[in-house]
Formats: structure tokens, C-alpha cells, sequence
């Protein structure tokens, strides 16, 4: 069917689509439409350097973020359910962008698998925008960290930095920190927030593996080490700091093995 729109087209506009509701509807048509062979395998739309924004949540530099509270006041736990809408939105963009990026030289495989995980980016931003307003707030209600897409941009020359850093740094972290989170909302009696929470450590975990996996293939295309070329990519392209706790277990399941923690750590 030489007459199907492009996957990289569709990505494009999915990445071009401002509004959150939109977007998420617009992320998983294109999963779908991809899934059922309606988009063709062809890569003439470039990616956007910024995907498009909502006019809310303002976005500060990280240093200029309000402190959240105490956990376990209502108001501290609407704080950290936003921060974390906000992540999982802008990971819609950072998954989009990894297929219509890479994609012509990674394979149609590649191109699945990160738009499953823009797909259940975007189940995630829709179940914590959902969750918020029934707590009588919304996303965009209060203030957004504006570096997520950094790492896009400092990773978009090479798909071997860009796995390196966001799904095996900073997806993996998430699987670090969300049992915690999970436990504090549970402790405050917040059981629907705690299982919104575990639905999408469950699923980033398989986020993760697919990073591992296809960053073991692309270093055996290079004939390099998986751990010691991701060590040297995150000292040269992650600006914050690899640190403990870590949820072995969870790394573990996601094909991180502590070797590439060893002198990182």
C-alpha cells in the first residue's frame, strides 16, 4: 500500500500536538495504527528539536522548583502526583522521539517497542492527570521541572547515548524510587494513588529491559562492552549523578546488572 502516511509523519504530528489530552490520544493512535501495518516504514518527517508544550504547567529550571511539602499531607501528595503527570508526559515525547529518530536505522522491531512505551507513557499521564483531578486539581495547576527534554537534546546524534541515559538512567531510577512512593501513599490511606503507582512500576520495568536490550545489541554492532560504553556515555552525557538506593530486584528484571553500576555508583 504505497499510498499509507508515514510512521515518522505520524510521530511527528503525535510530537507536534500541544494540548495533554491530545496528545495522549494522538500517541496512541499512532501505536495502534503502527501495530496494525497502516503507517509505512518510511522516515522523511525530521523530529522536532522541542516537542510542542501546553501554555500550563509553567516550566522553571530545576533550581527554581517550589518545594513540595510533607509527604503525607494531601497537599504534599497532589504536589508529587503532579511532578510525576508532568514526568510521564514529557516521556511520551522522549519515547516518540527514540522511534522517529532512530528508527530507520534501528528496524521496524525498534520502532515498536518505543511506541508501546509512548503508548503506555501516555496511559500513565492520563491515569495521574485522571487521579488528579479527582483530588480537586489538575496538570498544569502548579509549576513543572523544565529539564526533562535535556537529555533528548544531548543524546539525539547517537541512539547508543540516548539508551544509555534515559531509559537506563533515568527510567531505571523511577524503579529505584517508586516502591517508596508507592509505601508513603499507601501509609496515608491514598490506595488509588498506590495503585496507579505499582501499574506503572510494573510497566517500566519492561521499559527499561527494552533499553538494555537494544543497547546490548547496538554494542555488539560495535563490539564494545555493554557496561563499560555505558559508564563512558553517562560520564560524558548525564549531567546529574548516578546514586543508592537502588531497587536491585526491579534492575535486575530490567537486564541492569550491577556491573554497569561498578564505579559509577
Amino acid at each position: 500500500m504505497a499510498d499509507r502516511p508515514s510512521v515518522s509523519a505520524a510521530i511527528r504530528a503525535a510530537m507536534l500536538t500541544a494540548a495533554p489530552d491530545a496528545k495522549v490520544m494522538a500517541t496512541r493512535a499512532v501505536a495502534r495504527d503502527w501495530a496494525a501495518g497502516r503507517l509505512a516504514f518510511r522516515f522523511e518527517a525530521a523530529m522536532p528539536d522541542m516537542p510542542a508544550r501546553p501554555a500550563a504547567p509553567v516550566l522553571l529550571p530545576p533550581n527554581a522548583m517550589p518545594k513540595r511539602g510533607r509527604g503525607g499531607s494531601e497537599r504534599g501528595r497532589i504536589a508529587l502526583l503532579h511532578a510525576l503527570a508532568h514526568i510521564e508526559f514529557v516521556a511520551i515525547d522522549l519515547a516518540l522521539d527514540a522511534a522517529g529518530r532512530f528508527g530507520a536505522e534501528r528496524g521496524p522491531q525498534f520502532v515498536s517497542d518505543w511506541l508501546s512505551v509512548a503508548a503506555d507513557e501516555a496511559m500513565h499521564h492520563a491515569l495521574l492527570a485522571r487521579r488528579l483531578r479527582t483530588l480537586g486539581s489538575f496538570y498544569g495547576a502548579m509549576p513543572a521541572h523544565d529539564g526533562l527534554w535535556d537529555a533528548a537534546r544531548e543524546t539525539a546524534h547517537d541512539i547508543a547515548a540516548r539508551l544509555a541515559v534515559v531509559p537506563m538512567v533515568l527510567e531505571a531510577r523511577g524503579l529505584d524510587v517508586t516502591p517508596t512512593t508507592i509505601e508513603r501513599f499507601t501509609a496515608a490511606g491514598d490506595e488509588r494513588s498506590a495503585r496507579i503507582l505499582s501499574r506503572i512500576l510494573a510497566d517500566e520495568i519492561r521499559h527499561v529491559r527494552f533499553g538494555t536490550s537494544h543497547f546490548a545489541q547496538v554494542c555488539e554492532e560495535r563490539a564494545e562492552s555493554p557496561p563499560d560504553l555505558w559508564r563512558t556515555l553517562v560520564a560524558r552525557h548525564f549531567r546529574g549523578t548516578v546514586k543508592p538506593p537502588f531497587n536491585d530486584s526491579a534492575r535486575r528484571s530490567a537486564g541492569l546488572s550491577y556491573d554497569f553500576l561498578e564505579g559509577v555508583a
